[in-house]
């Protein structure tokens, strides 16, 4: 047995590149055991995974843990947002995974916001304007690329709701991850009929939504992972929503979280319906709301960047006129959801590591633009900036958020923040807390804060003003729809 003061809870972070798992002392919030499993990606225009990886992947990485995770009382599994698993009517899945930064149903998604009342509508109904990220528009696709698939499936589930499944035997998802499929109505927190009628999705075929701090069910005994039957399960939720929950994020407090997608986003009381589609009206798992900004492009493409110069991340220069936008697999915010890559301003005298920091200036400079509008009206602009993700320990990525800010950042200590408040749901049903509560508990917002510096106005106005000169080619990109 471990040495924990309080029962130990299990958090899984299932995303899109790894499955992660941290087993957790309720008590204290100190890890326990962890562990760590790949997935792989398909490449090209889409992006396709097979769910049946991340429940291997998430036996794997329980394996590592070792007896710790068998002692768990509760577990909680967060995952990446808006992927379509569609399921036979055995469970077993009918194709890969579509998942959230495959960018083909772009068509379908502009379709779809015009027949069903144009974008005030969508954002007054669902709280969001749909893009080629949200699970509605990939159905659409399906249902038009892949008819007999569409005719093959027998449940249609989100990541997390796939792998909690396999847990419980029981269809389950929670407010917060089916606030970004785009048939999840915020206005009613209920499926919409409209929407489902309009694209052929019979309801039945959807996961009952969990209530905050309601038991989705408990691990069944006719699988191989090493929990014993009769364990807890939470409801789970979304990455982003899991990061606010081990965050302990209380409304008004801004976080950047950098990863394969970049996010900005905000606890709010206030339901969210932006009609211009830049924030997308998320729910949070707790009963409040979580008003978000995605880009698909965040440390990976400044990567790709820093790897096509020959160039270590952190090797980057000042002194730039450069522009580069890094938008390697198309865009969410803004939306260009066909757009690649675009460098202005190159010049003799312009060197390798002036061209890699306008590679991190072009990616934080659309998640600072849309900070203003996630966050209330009445919110201080002066409270820190949490800087969370795997970009977040970079200093290349620190500096550049806090000059383009303005803000004071601060970078929590805590890491694998999403498993965190996976665990934080998870030893909420033991002990009844608030998981944001838990975690505040826990201490995992703690860290340094870099102080505010000046605002880089003149760089972000010639980002903004070479977006807004290049829209029209940005636009047509180098897809075919």
């Amino acid at each position: 047995m471990s040495a924990a003061e309080g029962p130990l809870v299990v958090g899984v972070d299932s995303s899109t590149q790894s499955t992660k798992v941290l087993v957790v002392d309720a008590a204290t919030g100190q890890i326990v055991a962890s562990g760590q499993a790949p997935h792989t990606v398909s490449s090209g225009d889409g992006r396709e995974s097979d769910p049946r990886q991340w429940w291997n992947a998430l036996c794997a990485a329980l394996q590592q843990c070792g007896e710790a995770a068998h002692e768990a009382a509760a577990v909680s599994i967060a995952g990446q947002q808006h992927g379509l698993v569609t399921l036979d009517a055995q469970g077993v899945p009918v194709r890969p995974a579509l998942l959230w930064n495959d960018v083909r149903s772009a068509p379908q998604a502009h379709r779809l916001v015009e027949e069903l009342g144009g974008p005030k509508a969508w954002a007054e109904r669902t709280g969001s304007v749909p893009g080629a990220s949200f699970t509605v528009t990939k159905w659409a696709w399906l249902a038009e690329h892949e008819p007999e698939a569409a005719r093959s499936t027998a449940a249609v589930r989100l990541p997390h709701d796939y792998l909690t499944q396999h847990l419980t035997g029981e269809g389950t998802t929670d407010r917060g991850d089916a606030s970004g499929t785009g048939w999840w109505a915020s206005t009613t927190e209920a499926y919409d009929e409209e929407t489902l009628a309009h694209v052929r999705l019979d309801p039945a075929l959807l996961p009952r939504v969990v209530r905050p701090g309601e038991v989705a069910g408990t691990v069944r005994d006719s699988h191989d992972l090493p929990f014993s039957k009769g364990t807890l399960v939470a409801a789970g939720t979304g990455d982003n929503a899991a990061a606010a929950l081990g965050l302990g994020l209380r409304p008004g407090t801004p976080v950047l979280s950098l990863g394969t997608s970049g996010t900005v986003y905000a606890v709010s009381r206030h339901r969210s319906a932006d009609p211009t589609g830049t924030v997308a009206g998320f729910a949070d798992a707790r009963g409040d709301w979580l008003p978000l900004a995605c880009t698909l492009n965040c440390t990976l493409a400044v990567d790709r960047v820093a790897t096509l110069l020959g160039r270590d991340r952190e090797a980057v220069e000042p002194g730039t006129s450069v522009t580069l936008l890094p938008y390697l697999d198309g865009e969410r915010t803004p939306n260009l959801p066909n757009a690649s890559g675009l460098l202005h301003g190159l010049r003799h005298d312009t060197t390798p590591g002036q061209l890699l920091q306008a590679a991190y200036d072009g990616a934080v400079h659309a998640l600072l633009g849309a900070l203003d509008l996630v966050l209330d009206q009445d919110a201080d602009r002066t409270t820190p900036l949490l800087l969370i993700g795997g970009g977040a320990r970079g200093t290349a990525w620190q500096q550049t958020v806090r000059r383009l800010s303005g803000r004071p950042v601060q970078i929590p200590e805590a890491r694998e923040l999403v498993a965190l408040g996976a665990a934080a749901q998870a030893a909420g049903l033991l002990t009844g807390e608030d998981p944001a509560a838990v975690a505040r508990r826990w201490r995992t917002a703690d860290g340094p804060v870099l102080e505010a510096v000046e605002r880089d106005e003149a760089t972000l106005n010639r980002i903004s003003g070479v977006l807004s000169d290049a829209a029209p080619l940005l636009e047509r990109g180098t897809r075919t729809p």
